[in-house]
């Protein structure tokens, strides 16, 4: 009993707390930008640019909500893949703009929770969801790295042949990540009450597929604002390290440390206006359009997930 007056609390206690979060975090993202500099960025790109900016974008968050489908696969649960891509996708759009913790994690768990889902198989998900999204990274950043596609500044400490190192190292991770999926007799660990078990490799090769996809359609949206005399692999190499810098710093989708790697590595290529208009039109196409659709959504899935349990707490009194 005391076990589930607890569990009764918890949720009481998340939900207020998405009810009083969410508003503020929505509040203070449209309080600190220059709305006025995004309208001029997006007015300087042709109909044409923007609608296949707007695809791409698309087909990125298609791609990372395709990384809770494998999840579906890997945990055998039955949620309909009608009630899994919208849940995936409010998630990435707010884990984009609010950080990991209130979309990647928290909102994940409320969603998902509702739909029925227990705290373990949400687990599973999450889990396997950011080994995806790692797991792609390290075979896509460090192919890149190793290859030296991407010029350091002298001033950088790293150095072009130390970045060619890490290259190789994050590429043998993921090698051997794939390989401990094919091949590790012992599959099952049990880590602080938590079960784990690695995934086939047919479902390991399609986290790296499908990792690698989101991050190369990232810098591809990216590539598209830009003037395209430039290298897409080296625009891709800087999104990469920006995106590491971006995890350190810990700041809500990254503002200034975006812009400011991008100005460090490709200074001379490009006049900052040229560039900070460029990722202006990113940060819309990718981060704010497709967080008022999703905001939305997360406001459909709410009413159908209270509609549903009303539903479900009158079944009993009707069977009476």
């Amino acid at each position: 009993m005391a076990n589930s007056s607890w569990k009764v609390w918890g949720k009481r206690l998340l939900t207020l707390a998405f009810v009083i979060l969410i508003p503020v975090l929505l509040y203070t993202l449209a309080r600190n930008l220059d709305w006025q500099e995004v309208r001029q960025s997006l007015l300087a790109y042709t109909p044409g640019t923007l609608a296949l900016g707007m695809l791409i974008a698309l087909a990125s968050y298609l791609v990372f909500a395709s990384y809770d489908l494998l999840g579906r696969a890997y945990t055998g649960h039955r949620l309909p893949v009608r009630q899994v891509l919208p849940v995936a996708f409010v998630c990435y759009a707010f884990n984009l703009n609010f950080t990991t913790w209130v979309g990647g994690v928290a909102l994940r768990y409320r969603l998902y929770g509702r739909l029925g889902l227990d705290t373990a198989t949400i687990t599973r998900i999450l889990t396997l969801g950011l080994l995806t999204n790692w797991m792609g990274y390290l075979l896509l950043a460090g192919s890149v790295f190793a290859l030296g596609l991407v010029k350091l500044p002298e001033s950088w400490t790293v150095g072009a042949s130390g970045l060619q190192s890490i290259g190789v190292a994050m590429v043998a991770v993921a090698l051997l990540y794939l390989l401990a999926c094919a091949f590790a007799k012992r599959r099952t660990w049990q880590i602080r009450g938590h079960e784990i078990t690695l995934p086939s490799w047919r479902l390991a090769v399609c986290q790296l597929v499908l990792g690698a996809s989101n991050w190369a359609l990232m810098a591809a949206l990216i590539y598209l604002l830009l003037p395209h005399d430039l290298f897409y692999p080296s625009i891709l190499g800087v999104l990469l390290i920006s995106c590491i810098a971006g995890v350190v710093a810990h700041i809500p989708a990254g503002l200034g440390v975006l812009e400011t790697v991008f100005l460090a590595l490709l200074q001379g290529q490009l006049s900052q206006g040229t560039l900070v208009a460029a990722l202006l039109g990113y940060r819309t196409l990718y981060y704010l359009i497709p967080l008022v659709v999703a905001i939305v959504v997360y406001l459909v899935l709410e009413k159908r997930a209270k509609a549903l349990r009303a539903k479900t707490s009158a079944a009993p009194s009707n069977a009476g």
